[in-house]
């Protein structure tokens, strides 16, 4: 049985609590960003923003996040920072950097990164930031465009109990669930497990429609029944491949807006360092990543992740 400390603890939000922490410095305004601190300023925060893309600082302005010019900027005096951003680089860069966020936020105030990353950068930032009086959790989240912009988010916290809790209001206001996963680097570990799924999953959904539509199958019929039988999965439900389904997938908006293959290769990538870490076989993993990989390298990085069904029904007509 797992210890307490690494046990995974589920809070189900139900009613808004407000907390003393107020103000907020937010990191990356992007597809995910911009909607979460647009719901933080919902929900009674004060929220100063920064993105290196002046049109993502833009548009949230028009949500009423304020405006910062830098990453300082941004941190400096606030209560909580929230960070999303896209690699392992940026995120050591903008926490471990000159002014950054452990150098220009205030003590006491609480440092929440919510990227996806590897394990190892919290791990390297949370001792510099309790070593400057600062609290630190990793916090990635799953949910994609539309869990971001609707609220309902799952938060998955490595870090200590107490951080977590305090945490709390502000994953309420941007999420519909938030699990405590243990020590700092744990709410990767499990970030990294479900993406790994989700890409596997992803390839397998779009390959076997692809196949039952070739086959003669009505493309909604055969989605009725995957999503009333064992198939059933988040890429049948909300972000099914096939275009036309499902209106709110990114696939019935040319697999745009969506989860980019280029983010999907890159934590398909880090779920496979962790898995060589620890010695897991991945047969399936590895082979989803290099078939991203491929993806990419075709010039497709920028499309939501189930353009791979694309590829394959591209693939399949050219051998007819």
């Amino acid at each position: 049985m797992a210890s307490r400390s690494t046990q995974c603890f589920l809070t189900v939000a139900r009613k808004y609590s407000t907390g003393v922490d107020k103000s907020v410095g937010f990191l990356g305004l992007g597809n995910m960003g911009g909607f979460m601190a647009a719901n933080l300023v919902k929900k009674g925060f004060t929220v100063r923003g920064y993105d290196p893309s002046s049109d993502a600082v833009k548009a949230a302005a028009k949500e009423g996040v304020k405006e910062a010019k830098s990453v300082a900027d941004a941190v400096d005096g606030v209560d909580v920072v929230v960070s999303i951003l896209p690699s392992n680089k940026i995120v050591l860069d903008a926490y471990l950097g000159k002014d950054g966020v452990i150098e220009r936020s205030r003590k006491g105030a609480l440092l929440i990164d919510s990227s996806t990353v590897d394990p190892n950068v919290p791990k390297q930032i949370h001792p510099v930031a309790v070593k400057n009086g600062k609290s630190f959790t990793d916090s990635p989240v799953s949910g994609g465009v539309m869990g971001a912009q609707n609220a309902t988010l799952a938060f998955m916290v490595g870090g200590s109990k107490e951080d977590f809790e305090r945490g709390l209001p502000l994953y309420k206001a941007m999420g519909a669930k938030q699990y405590h996963c243990g020590k700092t680097g744990c709410g990767q570990i499990a970030k990294l497990t479900n993406n790994m799924i989700l890409g596997i999953v992803g390839v397998g959904t779009s390959e076997c429609m692809n196949m039952g539509i070739k086959a003669g199958l009505d493309p909604k019929v055969l989605l009725d029944v995957l999503n009333n039988s064992t198939g059933r999965s988040w890429t049948t439900e909300v972000c099914c491949p096939v275009p036309g389904l499902i209106p709110t997938a990114p696939s019935s908006r040319d697999y745009e807006n969506g989860f980019k293959i280029e983010l999907i290769t890159k934590d398909l990538e880090l779920g496979c360092g962790l898995a060589l870490g620890v010695r897991s076989p991945i047969p399936l993993g590895a082979l989803t990543t290099q078939i991203y990989r491929i993806a990419q390298s075709r010039g497709y990085g920028q499309k939501d992740f189930t353009y791979i069904y694309e590829l394959l029904k591209e693939d399949t007509e050219k051998k007819q």
